[in-house]
């Protein structure tokens, strides 16, 4: 993480927007419900196996540690002609939507582009999209992709959501040919050339006019590119986008990350849990490897971690969004396979603790990690090898005793009770997990 120049600061986590319409205050409920989706991060970076899009901007230089050309403008041009030969005919998104449903994902974030502007739909706005005739993926039946993986996902009842970069470094609008590109931002001063930047702002307004237009039921426009906003003098009228996109998805969800205000609708702090849980709603967005995107021999997570990452997230009131970055061949890389599978095998047992529960407290200062519904208390212990025997004492729980008509281990359903009122409970080994649940039945 140190080492990432793309992590921009979270704005916005202290704001408290009450100016929300009624269906949207219930869309968010909701989606606070689900608690666990699955990003994925997908394009031609995969095919270089490099650091997502990041090595094309020359003042990103911690993308270019290891560069996949020395020379930049090679660089560049050799990374825009991989779509050439991104063909991942392995592509197979119904097998992507039953294994993300059986880890226990409820909605889905989906790239329809990054920053590098190649469009994973068919977009009538760029020729640099998946779907032009030339590339070899054009003939393949399922060449747009977002249309593919979108009717995937919901027909295992997954939520969708879009994400898309407000910045193009294709785009003749944002980075002009001729024109020297130094950062990540416009190659040009906006208050020096209105006229072009208008012209990326129609493009922009127009591109996402399609996503919400011809992709079906979509409850998520989850915005990056932080660097593009009103801040920076790169407004693009934000205002305008989602009353128009509202028109289109009735209560959309919009997500215009790291700017706050009223067009971020949820936080995102990025592959953290933060210290103190934000006002706003939130959702931690953290990969199961180093990378967003697919990068050979990348180091992933233990399934321990991602456990504990859950449940740390769940307990402080957040949501967590797992990063995924499919091979360039379009099959998932065995080790994100893995920790899914595992993870929901995790969740089967204990998912009642975790799906559509709220946080108990912000000062609970016990060892156990708390959630809750509107009739129990869920008590984790993050284990390691030597934790058992456990005791929890319902007391430091700040828990009434008399209100405690059952306790019981999640996974198993065994019964802890052994008379009322006793407030301290001993858990012996037996039920081996990385996180063990408590269920604390209330009257």
């Amino acid at each position: 993480m140190a080492i990432r120049g793309d992590i921009e600061e979270t704005k916005g986590q202290e704001e408290e927007v009450t100016e929300l319409s009624a269906g949207l205050k219930q869309k968010l409920a909701t989606f606070q419900d689900m608690k666990l989706g699955v990003i994925m991060h997908w394009g031609l970076y995969a095919e270089a196996g490099i650091v997502e899009s990041w090595q094309l901007s020359e003042e990103d230089t911690w993308a270019r540690k290891e560069p996949w050309r020395e020379d930049l403008s090679t660089l560049r041009e050799d990374y825009w002609g991989l779509s050439q030969q991104f063909n991942p005919v392995k592509f197979d998104p119904a097998d992507w939507a039953k294994k993300c449903r059986a880890a226990g994902f409820k909605y889905l974030l989906f790239t329809t582009k990054h920053h590098d502007g190649f469009n994973l739909y068919d977009t009538a706005l760029s020729d640099y999209k998946i779907t032009a005739p030339e590339l070899p993926f054009a003939s393949n039946p399922q060449s747009d992709i977002l249309k593919a993986t979108f009717d995937a996902f919901r027909s295992e009842d997954m939520t969708v959501g879009a994400y898309y970069s407000k910045a193009d470094w294709h785009s003749p609008y944002y980075w002009v040919p001729g024109q020297h590109a130094v950062g990540r931002q416009a190659s040009y001063e906006v208050s020096q050339d209105p006229e072009m930047w208008e012209r990326f702002v129609q493009f922009v307004h127009g591109q996402l006019h399609e996503i919400m237009s011809d992709y079906g039921k979509i409850d998520i426009l989850w915005l990056d590119a932080g660097w593009v906003g009103p801040d920076s003098g790169e407004d693009l009228r934000m205002g305008e986008i989602a009353e128009n996109l509202r028109l289109l998805q009735k209560d959309l969800i919009m997500v215009d990350r790291t700017i706050g205000g009223a067009y971020e609708n949820y936080v995102t702090p990025e592959r953290a849990v933060p210290d103190i849980p934000p006002n706003k709603v939130w959702e931690s967005n953290i990969p199961l490897a180093n990378n967003w995107g697919y990068v050979p021999d990348d180091t992933y997570k233990s399934l321990k971690q991602i456990i504990h990452l859950l449940v740390q997230v769940v307990a402080k009131g957040g949501n967590l969004i797992l990063g995924v970055g499919p091979k360039p061949d379009g099959s998932l890389p065995l080790e994100a396979e893995k920790l899914m599978a595992g993870l929901g095998q995790w969740l089967s047992l204990n998912g009642e603790g975790i799906y559509g529960t709220r946080m108990v407290s912000s000062d609970n200062v016990s060892n156990w990690l708390l959630t809750q519904k509107a009739d129990a208390i869920y008590a984790f212990a993050l284990l390691e090898d030597q934790d058992y025997p456990l005791v929890i004492d319902l007391r430091e729980l700040g828990i009434d005793l008399a209100q405690v008509r059952q306790v019981d281990l999640l996974a198993t359903g065994v019964s802890l009770l052994q008379q009322k009122d006793q407030p301290v409970y001993l858990i012996p080994a037996g039920v081996e997990q990385d996180a063990l649940g408590i269920r604390i039945k209330l009257s």
